[in-house]
C-alpha cells in the first residue's frame, strides 16, 4: 500500500501527471512487494489462450496485463524517462513485475472474499470523489479530459481503486489486533535513549577565509579592537551566516573536528587564533555559555514512539501474512509460456501504509 500524496495540483496537467502517478505507482509498489514475497507458482491447470496467468481458475486477460504496460509506458513519459526496449533485462522485469502485480491483485481479492472483507461501489465513489477534489478541483469535466489524454478509460481507473481499496481493508483486517502498550513504547525509550537527547550547544561566531596570511590579518585586527561581526560581513566565506555576522548555533560533535573542538573550549567572549579545516581557515568567538546536553523526557515522546512501533508491528504482520498467502496458492497459479516468473529464494515484504 502507499501513502496518498496530499499536495493540491495547480492545473489539469500537473492533476493528471498526480493521477497516473498514483495508479502506476500503485502497481510499481505492489508489482515490488509481489516479486518480493513471491506469489506461489506452478500448477493450477491450463492457461486460456487470451490469458497470461490464471490464479485458482481466475484468468489475467492479456489486455489487463496491456493496459498495465500502457500505465506504465506513460508514467515513464510523464517522467521524461526512457521506456526499455523489448527484450532488454529492464523489460523483461519490469514484465515480470506487471504478472506479478496483477497475480497479487487476484490473490487478494480471493482471500477478501474469504475473509469477509468487501469493497463496494460507495467504497469506489467516495474515493474517487475524493481523487477528483484533491487533483482536478472537483471539477468532473477536467477530471474526463485527463482521462481522455493519459489513454484511461474510467472503468480501468475504478478497477485499480477497487485494487487499492482491498489491499487497504485487508491491511486493517490483518493488522487490527495489533497492539503497543506503554511498556513496550518506555523498553525501546531505554534502548534508544540517545535519540531523544539533545548535545551541548553554543552560540558562537567565526569568519571563514580561504587562506591563513588573511586569517592571520584578520585575528590581528580583532586583537586590536575591530568589530568582529563587521570582519564576518566583509570578508567571511560562510554563507549561512556570512550577513549575520559570523553568528550560527552549533551543536556538540555536529561540525569538523577542529571546529567543534576549538568552540567548546573558549570562555565566553574569547576569540581563537586561526583554525584550519577542509573548508579554510576560522576565526571563532565564543559568544555564550554552553548549553548543557538535555534529554526529552519519556512522556513527551510516548505518543510518537507508539505510533512508530505499530506501524511497524503492523507492517510485519502484513508480511508473516502475506507469506502465508504465498504458501496458501502455492500450486495454485499457472501461467502462459514467457510469462512465469523467474526463480526467487526471498521470502520477504514490504507493505507500508
Amino acid at each position: 500500500m502507499l501513502l496518498w500524496p496530499h499536495a493540491k495540483q495547480p492545473d489539469g496537467t500537473a492533476a493528471a501527471s498526480s493521477l497516473m502517478r498514483y495508479l502506476t505507482t500503485t502497481f510499481l509498489v505492489a508489482a515490488l512487494a509481489a516479486v518480493l514475497a513471491g506469489c506461489g507458482g506452478g500448477g493450477g491447470g491450463s492457461v486460456p489462450g487470451d490469458a497470461v496467468a490464471k490464479v485458482d481458475g481466475t484468468p489475467i486477460s492479456q489486455k489487463q496485463f496491456s493496459d498495465l504496460l500502457e500505465q506504465a509506458k506513460r508514467s515513464y513519459k510523464t517522467q521524461k524517462r526512457k521506456f526499455p526496449d523489448a527484450g532488454t533485462p529492464e523489460y523483461q522485469t519490469l514484465k515480470n513485475q506487471a504478472v506479478q502485480y496483477l497475480v497479487q491483485r487476484v490473490e487478494f481479492a480471493q482471500e477478501a472474499d474469504k475473509m469477509g472483507v468487501k469493497v463496494t461501489d460507495k467504497d469506489i465513489d467516495a474515493r474517487l470523489k475524493q481523487i477528483k477534489k484533491q487533483y482536478f478541483g472537483g471539477s468532473e469535466s477536467r477530471y474526463e479530459k485527463q482521462l481522455k489524454q493519459q489513454g484511461l478509460s474510467e472503468a480501468q481507473v475504478q478497477d485499480d481503486v477497487k485494487a487499492q481499496l482491498i489491499q487497504e481493508k485487508l491491511f486493517n483486517k490483518v493488522t487490527d489486533g495489533v497492539k503497543v502498550s506503554d511498556a513496550d513504547a518506555k523498553k525501546y525509550y531505554d534502548q534508544h535513549e540517545s535519540q531523544y537527547g539533545t548535545p551541548e550547544q553554543r552560540d558562537v561566531a567565526h569568519i571563514l577565509v580561504k587562506s591563513k596570511s588573511l586569517a592571520d590579518k584578520l585575528y590581528d585586527q580583532i586583537k586590536g579592537g575591530a568589530d568582529f561581526s563587521k570582519l564576518a560581513k566583509q570578508y567571511s566565506q560562510d554563507p549561512g551566516s556570512k550577513n549575520a555576522g559570523g553568528k550560527l548555533t552549533i551543536s556538540k560533535g555536529q561540525t569538523v573536528g577542529p571546529f567543534d573542538q576549538t568552540a567548546f573550549l573558549l570562555a565566553t567572549g574569547q576569540f581563537s587564533r586561526p583554525v584550519k579545516t577542509s573548508f579554510g581557515y576560522h576565526i571563532i568567538k565564543a559568544l555564550g555559555p554552553i548549553k548543557p546536553a538535555k534529554t526529552t523526557p519519556f512522556a513527551k515522546v510516548k505518543t510518537s514512539i507508539k505510533q512508530q512501533l505499530l506501524q511497524q508491528k503492523k507492517n510485519e504482520a502484513m508480511t508473516t501474512w502475506q507469506n502465508k498467502l504465498k504458501k496458501d496458492f502455492d500450486g495454485k497459479i499457472s501461467y502462459q509460456t514467457g510469462y512465469a516468473p523467474p526463480a526467487t529464494t526471498s521470502t520477504a515484504a514490504t507493505t507500508t501504509q
